[in-house]
Protein backbone atom coordinates (compact mmCIF):
# COMPACT_ATOMS: atom_id res chain seq x y z
CA UNK A 1 0.00 0.00 0.00
CA UNK A 2 1.25 3.48 -0.78
CA UNK A 3 -0.22 6.87 0.83
CA UNK A 4 0.84 9.74 -1.24
CA UNK A 5 0.12 13.28 -0.37
CA UNK A 6 0.62 13.29 3.95
CA UNK A 7 1.07 16.26 5.35
CA UNK A 8 4.71 16.84 7.40
CA UNK A 9 3.20 17.45 10.36
CA UNK A 10 1.46 14.58 10.14
CA UNK A 11 4.24 12.40 9.25
CA UNK A 12 6.43 14.28 11.91
CA UNK A 13 3.90 12.75 14.57
CA UNK A 14 3.33 9.68 13.28
CA UNK A 15 7.86 9.37 13.35
CA UNK A 16 7.55 11.01 17.04
CA UNK A 17 4.86 8.32 18.31
CA UNK A 18 7.01 5.49 16.43
CA UNK A 19 10.72 6.54 18.03
CA UNK A 20 8.37 6.96 21.67
CA UNK A 21 7.34 3.53 20.86
CA UNK A 22 10.23 1.80 19.78
CA UNK A 23 9.50 1.01 16.65
CA UNK A 24 9.78 2.15 12.40
CA UNK A 25 7.28 4.73 11.21
CA UNK A 26 6.07 1.76 8.91
CA UNK A 27 5.09 -0.66 12.30
CA UNK A 28 3.76 2.53 13.75
CA UNK A 29 1.22 3.26 10.98
CA UNK A 30 0.77 -0.43 10.85
CA UNK A 31 -0.39 -0.40 14.11
CA UNK A 32 -2.54 3.36 14.06
CA UNK A 33 -4.66 1.36 10.76
CA UNK A 34 -4.85 -1.95 12.83
CA UNK A 35 -6.08 -0.05 15.98
CA UNK A 36 -8.65 1.93 14.03
CA UNK A 37 -10.38 -0.80 12.95
CA UNK A 38 -10.65 -2.90 16.09
CA UNK A 39 -11.65 0.12 18.23
CA UNK A 40 -15.72 0.04 18.06
CA UNK A 41 -17.41 3.37 17.01
CA UNK A 42 -18.61 3.94 20.62
CA UNK A 43 -15.35 4.00 22.07
CA UNK A 44 -13.45 6.96 19.67
CA UNK A 45 -13.69 10.62 20.88
CA UNK A 46 -16.34 13.16 19.69
CA UNK A 47 -12.96 14.62 17.74
CA UNK A 48 -11.98 11.32 16.11
CA UNK A 49 -15.80 10.68 14.59
CA UNK A 50 -16.27 14.25 13.50
CA UNK A 51 -12.86 13.41 11.96
CA UNK A 52 -14.52 10.39 9.90
CA UNK A 53 -16.60 11.87 7.79
CA UNK A 54 -17.92 15.64 8.32
CA UNK A 55 -16.55 19.03 8.95
CA UNK A 56 -16.98 20.32 12.50
CA UNK A 57 -17.65 23.70 10.79
CA UNK A 58 -20.33 22.11 8.78
CA UNK A 59 -22.38 21.66 12.25
CA UNK A 60 -25.14 24.28 12.67
CA UNK A 61 -26.35 22.57 16.22
CA UNK A 62 -25.46 20.11 19.05
CA UNK A 63 -28.17 18.38 17.91
CA UNK A 64 -26.71 17.75 14.34
CA UNK A 65 -23.76 16.15 16.04
CA UNK A 66 -25.53 14.02 18.54
CA UNK A 67 -27.39 12.83 15.60
CA UNK A 68 -24.04 12.61 13.50
CA UNK A 69 -22.81 10.38 16.14
CA UNK A 70 -25.86 8.41 16.40
CA UNK A 71 -25.78 7.66 12.64
CA UNK A 72 -22.18 6.67 12.99
CA UNK A 73 -22.73 4.42 16.00
CA UNK A 74 -25.76 2.79 14.13
CA UNK A 75 -23.55 2.11 11.04
CA UNK A 76 -21.07 0.15 13.41
CA UNK A 77 -23.32 -2.82 14.02
CA UNK A 78 -22.17 -2.65 17.76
Amino acid sequence: MLVRQIDDAVLDRIKARAKANGRSAEAEVRDILERAVREPVERRSLRSLIGAGASPTSFKSTEEIVAYVRALRDEGGD
